[in-house]
Parts: structure tokens; C-alpha cells; sequence
């Protein structure tokens, strides 16, 4: 069942969050996602959630990849850890979001700075031994990666601690619909640059399913960083509520969709993210379906 799914992978991220904050402490987390992307958004408040939930309380200090102002930084937090958001950016697909990763490295030698669970991808090995020489140079690194091919990777290249773990957003645990489905079936597929080059006309053409990515959104006002995460969540929440099923490419239109109890099929994005993901924690729940293919997965879904 979906819930002892959830149930299995919020229990080992509270026990990952454990280690790393204390109650009374002070901690930053770092690199808010401030855009559409609703899978992030919900990453941050699953982190926010957690780290509530092990007696760590709201961030002391929180900063966008581009507003970070170190003194502000230490005012607010003169001890403790700088957590970075999780997610699928450690890489060079994201650069802006890998190079404030770095630079925090560089910077920061006197913090044990912790990376929470990402998913590694890259594609110039350049910027790999980049990474390796900055991350093996900081004394008290902490590593959290959401599949066994970043392990292995990171294993191989990386001299920090790794260690395997899921993804952030699970810490939101079991969710209700907010409404219910007017479509029998929803497709949310990527626009983005990690997109699979796959032609998805099986998909398009089943009788009255609908196609969206998350990407647009409507100005979005709430000030506080967690507000607007939330805002986005709901959104995203609203959209994947209007399928019966789904079937999506993205890695969070495939968790949102397991917490919401939705039954759906997962097609992988450019360089395997999703099904890595599958394959270490979620592939064997009842409510998930993968697909090798568009013809496959739309074969699935027409009964």
C-alpha cells in the first residue's frame, strides 16, 4: 500500500535530519526555489516540515541561489549548519544553482554544511572533477543523494561522506485531493531542458486526457519564502487532482501523485532521474506503473 510507502521513506528522512540539527540551534537553508517548478516547492516544505517535526523549528536564515548576503548569514546564524535544498541540481544542467553550491563550499569552511537529497548529473566531466576537488576539500561535507547511480557516482569521485536517502518531499506525508477528477486521465509532461526527445502523439491523441506542464503560474504575492512553496504546492496538487489517472515524466508529478493516492504511469526524463528514483524506493507500490516508451505507457492507461 501507498501509505507504508510513504510511511517507510519519511521515517528515514527524519532520521537523516536528526543527525545534522539540534533543538535550540540555529541553521540556514539555503537555495529557495523562487520559481514555477512546483516539484521543488514541494521538496522545501516537506524540509520544512521535517525539520519541525525533530524539534529544529523555522530556518534562522533563508536565501534564494541569488540574494545570499553572507553578513546577514552570520548575524542570524553565528553557529550552526547551512543546509542546502534538495532536488535535481547538483550538475551542470542547473549551473547557477550548482555554482552557489561551490561557492558555499569555498567559503564556508568553519560550518558542516549539509547537501539534502539530490539527484547528480553531469554532463561535461570538467565540472565533475570541478565539483570533486571543492567538495573533497571541505572538512565537514554531508552528502544525501536520492538513487544508486548518484551513490556510485558520488562514491567514486566525490571524498565527502554519501549516503542514499528520498527525496525531501515525502516529508509532507499522505495528502487529500483538493478536488476531485473531472478527467479521466491528466498528462503531466516536461517542456523543459530534461525532457527525453519522445514523441508523445499515443499520449495526446487518448480520448479526452489533457496535457499540461507545470511551469506557468500566476503571480504568486505572499512575501515568506514557505507561503509561497505553499501556494505553488496547491497548484500543483489542483492540477495532478483533475486526472483519474496520470502519467508524467516528471520526478514529482510521480510523488505528488503516490501521496495523493493517485494511481498513474511514469515515463523517465532525459538522463533517468525518474526511474533511478523508481528503482530505489517507490517501484514495487501498487499505485505506480513505469513505461518505457509513450506507445507502452498509453497502452496502460486506455483501458
Amino acid at each position: 500500500m501507498s501509505i507504508d510507502t510513504i510511511a517507510r521513506q519519511r521515517a528515514a528522512l527524519t532520521d537523516l535530519y536528526r543527525r545534522h540539527v539540534r533543538p535550540g540551534e540555529p541553521y540556514a537553508l539555503l537555495d529557495f526555489p523562487d520559481h514555477a517548478n512546483v516539484g521543488d516547492s514541494a521538496i522545501w516544505l516537506g524540509e520544512i516540515a521535517l525539520l519541525r517535526d525533530v524539534g529544529a523549528g523555522n530556518p534562522a536564515y533563508v536565501s534564494r541561489w541569488d540574494d545570499f548576503d553572507e553578513a546577514a548569514f552570520r548575524a542570524a546564524c553565528p553557529t550552526g549548519p547551512i543546509l542546502i535544498h534538495g532536488g535535481g541540481n547538483l550538475g551542470d544542467i542547473w549551473l547557477h544553482h550548482q555554482r552557489f553550491r561551490e561557492d558555499l563550499l569555498i567559503r564556508f569552511h568553519d560550518r558542516m554544511i549539509v547537501q539534502l537529497p539530490q539527484s547528480i548529473h553531469f554532463r561535461d566531466p570538467a565540472n565533475l572533477s570541478r565539483f570533486a576537488r571543492i567538495a573533497g576539500a571541505h572538512p565537514d561535507f554531508h552528502l544525501y543523494v536520492r538513487d544508486r547511480s548518484s551513490l556510485l557516482l558520488a562514491g567514486h569521485h566525490l571524498g565527502c561522506p554519501v549516503t542514499l536517502a528520498p527525496d525531501s518531499a515525502f516529508g509532507l506525508g499522505a495528502l487529500a485531493r483538493p478536488t476531485g477528477p473531472d478527467h479521466p486521465l491528466l498528462l503531466l509532461l516536461r517542456t523543459d531542458t530534461e525532457r527525453t526527445d519522445r514523441d508523445d502523439t499515443p499520449l495526446v491523441e487518448i480520448p479526452k486526457a489533457i496535457a499540461h506542464d507545470w511551469l506557468e503560474e500566476p503571480p504568486v504575492t505572499q512575501r515568506n519564502p514557505t507561503a509561497r512553496a505553499q501556494t505553488r504546492v496547491e497548484r500543483g496538487l489542483r492540477l495532478l487532482s483533475r486526472g483519474e489517472r496520470v502519467v508524467t515524466d516528471r520526478l514529482h508529478g510521480h510523488i505528488l501523485s503516490l501521496l495523493l493516492g493517485i494511481p498513474h504511469v511514469v515515463l523517465d526524463n532525459d538522463y533517468g532521474k525518474v526511474g533511478a528514483y523508481l528503482t530505489a524506493w517507490t517501484r514495487d507500490d501498487p499505485c505506480v506503473a513505469q513505461a518505457a516508451s509513450s506507445t507502452e505507457a498509453a497502452a496502460m492507461v486506455a483501458g
